[in-house]
């Protein structure tokens, strides 16, 4: 377990953010309480900053600490690290200092060299696409995260860290119009809905077929299926209030995205809608204060604000505002084949872009006890250590022959966060030891794992005839 009092280097962070307040080191020394040598020490990454000194420039300069870490992203560090893994490259095995030093000297240099290595491998994967891509289903899954519409999506929320300031003000502003914290929500929307012209209609599935909603703009109705609980119907109006009060808001974001890509257009205004309409039911001010009063509970706040648990976990992690900050969370939603279906980040965890998860997450396991929370200390690779909580959900729809798909929430923070959660009551943090996870196991170099399913793709496999291990596959260690 990473010990408590880790300290970091964070010369070039703390020299970017000094310069851009416009602050002296003398300035900033006397801003932080220390001397101005020791500020030229760090600086000049001749002297680690303690997680004290952290914890000060984080509330002297209103931060989020995750930003001063050397790992400031997450992300671009795991998509750099996977991208130099690539056998081709032959630069497999180069220490993890190097690693940081680029991506803390050059983040932009490593960025665009990532995107380098996507066309590269989107170059020789496109060749290779036979009359029946199924026979290979790793090329096949390796091909389509490189061009799927929803990476560049997840890419361009990621770049906000999950939080788009005009949309989630205007859902606010909207549901204090509507008094929807004192007024019964549902009715209170579907009067909106009728100020437009419009009214809503709740369906039998046998009518709707296989659509959830559906709009007709020339008969002025909402039509909704009756599979949709409370919750998700509520949903789909604001998601219809969003495309009629927002447009012209989301379409100058979408806009200033600069997506060329036409099916990732459409999917980031649809994500727009959505976004504002998961903030006009859990408008910002009200929810944070009560994920803070509820000790982030999420049962609890699903019934408080009448949303399910998949909508109240994946709007905290939104809460990134500036001057009101919550829990940096991530969020991820997988089935039970292990298929990553969503995927965001507040803070610092990283995501493979392929490969799933790793099978040592107990989000895996939240499967064998449904609707129930399961906690986890959890450490990647590079010493990070998470709490996360794991549960299953049940989506829209279900009956006699058809039953609902089950799928499995995971949401989380840096260990740092976790007493702050009504979760972690009754864990001794300091003693628990985590469980070592990776990225996913063709990412994964850690040894002896018997959960593995493949060999990492950096390493060569070492096959002993003689001996038989419950770790399936071996592989040479690291050089030096």
């Amino acid at each position: 377990m990473t010990k408590r009092n880790e300290k970091l280097i964070i010369g070039q962070r703390l020299r970017m953010l000094r310069q851009s307040l416009g602050l002296t080191q003398a300035q900033m020394a006397t801003e932080l309480g220390v001397s101005a040598s020791y500020i030229t020490l760090m600086e000049a990454d001749q002297r680690p900053a303690s997680a004290r000194f952290l914890m000060k420039l984080a509330q002297v300069y209103d931060l989020n600490i995750s930003e001063l870490a050397p790992a400031t992203d997450a992300q671009l560090a795991a998509d750099f690290s996977t991208a130099l893994k690539d056998p081709v490259l032959g630069v497999a095995n180069l220490p993890r200092a190097e690693l940081e030093a680029v991506l803390q000297a050059s983040p932009r240099i490593a960025a665009a060299f990532v995107r380098l290595h996507d066309s590269h491998r989107e170059a020789i994967l496109r060749p290779m696409a036979d009359d029946n891509p199924m026979t290979d289903r790793d090329k096949v899954e390796a091909f389509a995260e490189s061009s799927r519409p929803v990476d560049v999506v997840r890419n361009w929320f990621y770049a906000q860290k999950n939080y788009v300031d005009p949309v989630d003000r205007a859902a606010e502003a909207l549901a204090e119009e509507l008094a929807l914290h004192r007024n019964e929500p549902h009715l209170a929307l579907t009067n909106r809905l009728a100020g437009h012209g419009i009214h809503v209609r709740i369906l039998p599935s046998h009518v709707m077929g296989d659509q959830l909603r559906r709009f007709d703009f020339h008969r002025g109705e909402l039509m909704i299926s009756e599979l949709l609980g409370q919750s998700s119907r509520r949903f789909q109006i604001g998601v219809l209030l969003a495309r009629l009060e927002q447009e012209e808001l989301i379409a100058g974001l979408v806009a200033q995205a600069g997506l060329s890509d036409a099916a990732a257009v459409s999917l980031l205004r649809v994500s727009l809608a959505n976004y504002f309409s998961a903030a006009l039911m859990m408008p910002y001010g009200r929810f944070l204060a009560a994920c803070e009063s509820a000790r982030y509970d999420v049962e609890l706040l699903s019934h408080r604000f009448g949303s399910s648990f998949e909508q109240a976990a994946h709007r905290m992690t939104t809460l990134q505002r500036p001057d009101a900050r919550g829990i940096p969370f991530f969020f991820v939603r997988v089935d039970q084949a292990g298929n990553i279906s969503k995927r965001f980040s507040a803070g610092r965890f990283p995501f493979s872009r392929f490969g799933g998860t790793c099978p040592l997450w107990n989000i895996h396991s939240a499967f064998e006890t449904p609707e129930r929370v399961q906690t986890q200390v959890i450490r990647m690779p590079e010493g990070a250590s998470y709490f996360s909580i794991a549960r299953t959900v049940t989506r829209a729809g279900g009956m006699h022959g058809a039953p609902a798909q089950r799928l499995a929430i995971g949401l989380g923070c840096d260990v740092s966060y976790a007493p702050r959660l009504v979760y972690a009551d009754g864990i001794d943090l300091e003693r628990t030891r985590p469980v070592d996870i990776g990225l996913n196991c063709y990412l994964c170099e850690r040894p002896d794992c018997s959960a593995r399913a493949h060999a990492p793709i950096n390493r060569r496999m070492k096959v002993n005839e003689r001996e038989r291990s419950l770790a399936i596959f071996s592989f040479e260690e690291e050089a030096g």
